[in-house]
């Protein structure tokens, strides 16, 4: 069942073409004649995300052993398995163009490009006893040419549906906002792992620029989402219910800014001049330090605004996955930081951060079993 995340979005005016109006109502997908409503959102592509980055965080700490490296090898084919079974699953239900039609469901349109990045970054952190190196290689270059294509689709597509299409009332903003912006983030921190494997020359330079302008495109429109985002909250009542787990997709958006730094800069060595190089490492390291410290602050109030919920009581629905990939992009840009730079401030940090990253994915993933048996049982009893 698709969540509806937000109690303030906004229906369109009936009305003929003209000024934007709003209606404040409860969302509703577009009725789709002939046709039973499609039971699978997009928001479900969360669970991949999630799953997957619980494995590749396990390889980027900078405390480890082998057998968290084969647990984690364990997680990501479980991660794989998951994305063909929910992307064969939305593909045949056909409803892209009812979701994007939805100015809610529209947002999580972003969840699908960073599924695919996901797996496909823990084929080469991971797959390689599993798959082989160059087989792993080749799955990673797949995946991550469909999910960049996807994602700077949805960065593109997604806002020009809001300004054109939607209609949303001044409380409207919520963390969901977000998703369909983080994807060339996403791109950029996992194509700096496919840099040293492209061709020598232009071709390698060229990954290397785009990935970068990936990062620039990303990280300035998560900043203009969250400026909206933080004056929806302060200036409206609190969010409740189901939205209040998608104020933790702005930890994930910085994090994986600084996730991003720190594997382009290691990267940067094998594509441009050593003093281009070196300014990618400064870059990495002063620019990520400031952003991390920004996404300790949107950690804190995130986890505030949850412990209040939960004192009232939070509903299970699919945006409970908005915990976990945050957190895990929370563990990789602290992570970088710790490698970077020797500190224990940020190695232990990156290992408590990933304890609760795996406590709260137990958690999410049981909720999310319990709740498909559980429709899927409601679906055969009206059968």
């Amino acid at each position: 069942m698709t969540p509806h995340p937000c109690d303030t979005r906004t229906l369109p005016s009936h009305n003929a073409p003209g000024p934007r109006h709003t209606t404040h109502a409860r969302p509703r997908l577009p009725a789709m004649a002939g046709t039973r409503r499609p039971h699978l959102g997009p928001s479900w592509f969360a669970s991949v995300m999630g799953t997957g980055i619980v494995a590749n965080a396990a390889v980027t700490l900078p405390r480890s052993s082998p057998w968290l490296r084969d647990a984690a090898t364990v997680v990501w084919a479980g991660a794989a398995l998951l994305l063909v079974v929910l992307g064969a699953g939305y593909v045949r239900q056909r409803a892209l163009r009812s979701h994007a039609a939805h100015p809610a469901l529209a947002q999580f349109l972003g969840a699908p490009p960073m599924a695919l990045l996901t797996v496909g970054a823990g084929a080469q952190l991971l797959g390689l006893q599993v798959l082989g190196a160059r087989t792993a290689l080749n799955v990673d270059w797949v995946l991550w040419s469909l999910g960049t294509v996807l994602g700077l689709t949805t960065a593109c597509a997604v806002p020009y549906l809001m300004v054109t299409r939607h209609r949303f009332a001044p409380d409207a903003a919520f963390g969901g906002w977000l998703m369909p912006v983080v994807p060339p983030l996403v791109s950029a921190a996992t194509g700096a792992l496919l840099v040293p494997h492209a061709p020598a020359g232009q071709a390698r330079l060229a990954l290397l620029l785009g990935c970068y302008a990936m990062l620039g495109l990303g990280l300035v429109a998560v900043l203009l989402v969250l400026a909206m985002v933080y004056s929806r909250l302060v200036h409206h009542e609190a969010p409740t219910g189901a939205v209040v787990p998608t104020v933790w997709i702005g930890l994930g958006a910085v994090d994986q800014a600084v996730t991003a730094m720190g594997t382009l800069a290691t990267a940067a060595p094998s594509a441009l001049p050593a003093p281009y190089a070196r300014g990618a490492a400064a870059f990495a390291l002063l620019g990520g330090i400031g952003l991390w410290g920004f996404a300790m602050l949107w950690l804190a109030l995130a986890a505030a605004l949850t412990v209040r919920q939960l004192r009232a009581g939070l509903p299970f629905a699919p945006t409970w996955w908005s915990f976990i990939f945050p957190l895990g992009a929370c563990v990789t840009g602290t992570g970088a930081l710790a490698t970077r730079t020797g500190s224990q401030l940020f190695v232990w940090a990156a290992v408590v951060l990933y304890v609760l990253l795996v406590a709260a994915w137990a958690v999410v993933t049981w909720r999310s079993l319990a709740h498909a048996v559980g429709h899927v049982g409601r679906r055969e009893a009206r059968t």
